[in-house]
């Protein structure tokens, strides 16, 4: 147990303490589904488990409140596993350990995992809650969030009876989200052959190490360096001197930032002082242009021993201008709604294995055609190299209804409670709601959470106020739903 259980609201942080002993990364969530279901058993909820593995929570309408129209509480419980490189922990068995810093809480060098974490334990204080008057309850906690949705594309039709869905993934308080992004993630698999490494060669590690990361979806907006996008854009002016690429590894995570890169490259000995200059000439101007966003990175080229085999020159060649052409980042910011990325994309992965160089990226619009055109262009570029990309994933946004009765309700509710306006919004991330809301046409949706910033990076933390305030609305909400 950790000095989190402390805070209030008391049974919020209780629950999401428990979340953080049991390890969740996403497609390793056994531990904290059995954990959750040992707690709904323990306060007598109806709790079943779909074929996909969502955890589904039942609980009927208080006395008095059977005409309101059923509503569903939803969050997911995977969470993105991504800590600091001095940082030892094994996110499939180790708990993650939070601490309290000032008015938030974050954890001892890896990733909270408040995301969404707050929203599940939330959802579980809900329902467990035996003083709340409530119509027709259900909670839907979901599996796989984050590397594809695999348990909202996993749900079935007649699974939930509620009309409407309060998803509590959103990631800043007092603000109602209304609409999301749509996505497709992009693989591209690049051949190459290999040759020994020729005498007269010596062989270096190129690192790009330390960037903040982030959200590929929420931070992408705030304009932070990529490790991968770097690290190719110095392994191009290597080109220069002959540069040979060996090994690549490259992020890890779809949905996140690249915060780390590096290669194994073999250069002809001696160009080894001019590939020293190139590499500080750029390390000096990545500072320069990132001096704002990022303060702590590393570039370094240090001597290793030279490897079995590197790339041909051919080969080489093909898989630097590839990934140094991708297009990466913000690509168009929306006409309709001031401050929100309509179009980008997160060159997230890249990987050296057997012959195979593995690019992985995500795509995200709130557009669908966009969307396409994006992929279409990605294509374009793979098709020049003569290599492999398939789409897959692909799913949709969610269209804002403005004419929504819920949230007409908690706009007022809002305004009633805090004496200020919610504000409306749409998200450049990927939501469930967009998936689940293509199966139950009927539903009503919301997005609302905490204030949680810097997920899916280490410096993740979630403002401890901002927890009170997100669960007040949300019991007020649930007293307040409108009937049938």
């Amino acid at each position: 147990m950790s000095e989190i259980r402390n805070l209030e609201p008391k049974r919020v942080w209780e629950n999401f303490d428990m979340l953080c002993e049991n390890p969740r990364p996403s497609k390793h969530e056994q531990k904290v589904r059995a954990a959750i279901i040992d707690y709904a058993k323990k306060h007598n909820i109806a709790c079943v488990t779909d074929k996909i593995g969502n955890i589904i929570l039942k609980k009927p309408a208080t006395s008095g409140m059977e005409n309101r129209k059923g509503v569903i509480l939803q969050a997911h419980i995977d969470m993105v596993p991504q800590k600091n490189e001095e940082v030892k922990h094994d996110f499939v068995n180790d708990p993650i350990q939070p601490w309290i810093d000032g008015e938030w809480v974050r954890a001892k060098g890896t990733t909270l995992g408040a995301d969404n974490g707050i929203g599940v334990a939330a959802a579980l204080a809900i329902m467990t809650d035996e003083t709340l008057p409530h119509g027709p309850m259900e909670a839907l906690l979901t599996i796989d969030e984050e590397t594809g949705m695999t348990g909202a594309f996993g749900l079935e039709a007649g699974e939930l009876e509620g009309e409407i869905l309060l998803n509590l993934d959103s990631e800043t308080e007092g603000e109602l989200y209304v609409g999301c992004a749509g996505g497709v993630d992009a693989t591209i698999k690049l051949k190459y052959g290999t040759e020994p490494v020729e005498t007269g060669r010596t062989s270096f590690v190129l690192a790009v190490k330390g960037f903040k990361g982030g959200h590929s979806g929420m931070d992408i907006i705030l304009q932070r360096g990529n490790a991968n996008k770097s690290l190719f854009r110095i392994l191009k002016a290597l080109e220069e001197v002959d540069v040979r690429l060996c090994e690549i590894e490259g992020g890890n995570m779809r949905n996140a930032i690249p915060r780390d890169a590096m290669a194994i490259i073999a250069l002809p000995t001696n160009n080894t002082a001019k590939a020293k200059e190139i590499v500080e000439k750029l390390n000096k101007e990545i500072k320069n242009e990132l001096s704002e966003t990022e303060k702590d990175f590393t570039i370094s080229l240090e001597p290793t021993a030279n490897p079995s085999s590197m790339m041909k020159d051919c080969c080489s060649k093909k898989v630097i201008n590839t990934v140094y052409a991708l297009p990466n980042g913000i690509y168009r910011m929306s006409d309709s709604m001031a401050n929100l990325v309509e179009t980008s994309s997160n060159l997230a992965i890249v990987k050296s294995e057997e012959g195979v160089v593995r690019i992985c990226c995500l795509i995200r619009s709130s557009v669908d055609s966009e969307k396409k055109d994006f992929a279409m262009m990605m294509k374009s570029v793979v098709d020049l190299a003569g290599d492999e990309i398939v789409f897959t994933g692909e799913y949709p946004g969610w269209k804002p209804n403005m004419n929504s009765a819920i949230l007409r309700e908690m706009r007022e509710l809002y305004h009633k409670l805090f004496d200020k306006e919610a504000k409306v919004m749409a998200i450049h991330a990927g939501l469930e709601c967009g998936v689940m809301g293509g199966l139950y046409k009927n539903w009503d949706m919301i997005s609302f959470g905490p204030t949680i910033e810097h997920p899916h990076s280490p410096d993740e933390r979630v403002n401890i106020k901002s927890v009170g305030l997100f669960y007040k609305f949300l019991e007020e909400t649930i007293k307040n739903i409108p009937v049938k």
